[in-house]
């Protein structure tokens, strides 16, 4: 997937897509996830994680091939949309199988360390697409893409699913409605809101914005520049936030994504560039698993998958209105902006975790330095 990155976008500018039909082709895929995440959440605490896997694999090894046999604006949209059910159904039964399988001291390291494969897909993926594409064209690419998600599928035929957790017949069925409502998912969904309109806008917008200013810059260098800079900080973050609380991990991480954002926002050079993509990467690789870690604090097995879902359905949000919205703002008012209003919803986050992170706000703020416990954690109390 991450060989499309930073190809996708130019290849709609060749069947003749402007820079708003480009934001919403890519902000489709955040559709199909926002689609089928809550499904795949409530089908692997079901069925089982392992089937849920099967699903988002094929939709991997499928969707680059269906992009390589169209070039109309509504068909890209078709395709982009089902290629977002293979990130809600891989991405939520892969969460929830490492916390089974992991002791509950040990999360946060467990997921962290688990996360490592994004880092390393987004530093390989990117490149590869970007040489395919300039050495051997968008037909290579592709095919390329589709045989890495087939791969992908034959690697999870040999996965045993852990025994699934059935619901206490005392304990009331959730809807996804209330289940957002409550107070221990809905500020860390407000968080990933905004970590998903950044995600969408870096995405969907850098390297056009690179080949905007005229800087000498292959986005494909960026890329891997930040995958480097989210491996580093993952290998011990997790275990960090095991040790020194979610809160304080959640913070800074979020404090130095700003810092990335409002690095590429000024960028004019290549050096520029790199400082933005390592802090970025730092920052949103650090933060994303941390808060993944405090929703399985949060949450107990035989609603773990629904929970996962439900909060980062929050990201698939941002990244959706990010392709149309932003997508809007920058055939507007030019790439930079995008990225003004990407630093300004980090400071957002930052803002709202630390004031709402907790049951009131001298408590949130106490959590959110690492000063204070996680007052939903169910090591503390039941979580409402």
């Amino acid at each position: 997937m991450g060989s499309l990155l930073p190809t996708l976008p130019l290849y709609m500018q060749t069947v003749g897509a402007n820079r708003q039909q480009i934001g919403i082709v890519m902000g489709c895929f955040a559709i199909g996830i926002l689609l089928s995440r809550r499904w795949m959440g409530k089908m692997s605490d079901s069925y089982g994680r392992k089937i849920v896997l099967l699903i988002g694999t094929s939709v991997v090894a499928i969707s680059p091939l269906c992009y390589l046999a169209v070039s109309s604006l509504p068909l890209l949209m078709l395709i982009r949309t089902f290629h977002g059910v293979s990130i809600a159904a891989f991405a939520t039964a892969y969460l929830a199988l490492v916390v089974d399988l992991t002791h509950v001291s040990r999360h946060g390291e467990a997921i962290g360390y688990m996360s490592l494969v994004n880092p390393l897909g987004m530093a390989v993926g990117p490149a590869v697409g970007a040489y395919l594409q300039a050495e051997m064209g968008y037909s290579a690419l592709f095919i390329a893409s589709s045989f890495f998600g087939l791969l992908a599928l034959l690697c999870i035929v040999s996965v045993i699913d852990p025994p699934t957790h059935k619901q206490p017949t005392t304990v009331k069925q959730k809807g996804f409605w209330t289940t957002l409502a409550s107070p221990r998912v809905k500020i860390p969904f407000l968080v990933m809101f905004f970590l998903g309109v950044n995600f969408g806008t870096l995405h969907t917008f850098i390297s056009l914005f690179i080949k905007d200013t005229g800087v000498d810059l292959n986005a494909g260098l960026f890329y891997v520049v930040g995958a480097i800079a989210s491996f580093s900080f993952r290998l011990f973050g997790g275990r960090a936030s095991d040790q020194f609380g979610r809160g304080l991990l959640i913070t800074v991480s979020l404090a130095v994504y700003g810092l990335g954002m409002f690095f590429i926002w000024q960028a004019n050079d290549i050096n520029t560039f790199l400082w933005g993509a390592f802090l970025e990467g730092a920052g949103y690789g650090t933060a994303v698993p941390i808060i993944t870690a405090m929703m399985s604090d949060r949450s107990r097995a035989y609603e773990r998958g629904q929970i996962f879902a439900v909060c980062i359905m929050g990201l698939d949000l941002g990244i959706a209105i990010a392709g149309p919205i932003i997508g809007y703002i920058a055939q507007q008012y030019g790439y930079r902006n995008v990225f003004a209003l990407a630093t300004l919803l980090t400071l957002c986050a930052i803002l709202v975790f630390l004031a709402f992170s907790s049951k009131n706000i001298q408590n949130s703020i106490s959590f959110a330095l690492g000063k204070g416990r996680d007052f939903y954690a169910l090591n503390n109390n039941p979580p409402s």
